[in-house]
């Protein structure tokens, strides 16, 4: 048994984390050191993150959504700024999770990892028809 939380832990809060570590760098030009720092991960796994050793296998569907990019978009400006206390960016964290689920993303990599729930007509991820 796999159930969604699974996926969203495994595949889509690493694939986030790539997708912030890289808009820090590449958008707002920090340095490694600090972007692990304010998010409060080592440096080593920043650059795992970036290499796509962790969180690659679901980027590609966070990508595919206008809306998930925009809120990447939005934490990343509040991290680099300072703006939001963590509380705050977690929150909005959890936000984007939400909105991978409405989108059907969990449901996609949820099939990935259990192809059994191909063709059924109902999944636990979106507690509904499967999109």
């Amino acid at each position: 048994m796999k159930p969604p939380c699974l996926v969203t832990v495994q595949y889509i809060l690493p694939a986030l984390r790539v997708a912030i570590s890289e808009e820090l760098i590449k958008t707002y030009k920090m340095r490694r050191a600090e972007v692990a720092e304010k998010m409060g991960l080592t440096p080593a796994a920043i650059t795992q993150y970036l290499k796509r050793v962790r969180g690659g296998a679901a980027y590609a569907a966070i990508e595919r959504s206008s809306r998930v990019k925009g809120l990447i978009s939005d934490i990343s400006r509040e991290i680099a700024e300072g703006v939001s206390p963590p509380d705050l960016i977690l929150m909005k964290l959890c936000r984007i999770c939400r909105v991978a689920w409405d989108e059907g993303l969990i449901c996609e990599a949820h099939m990935e990892m259990m192809p059994s729930l191909r063709g059924m007509e109902t999944c636990a991820c979106s507690w509904g028809s499967i999109r």
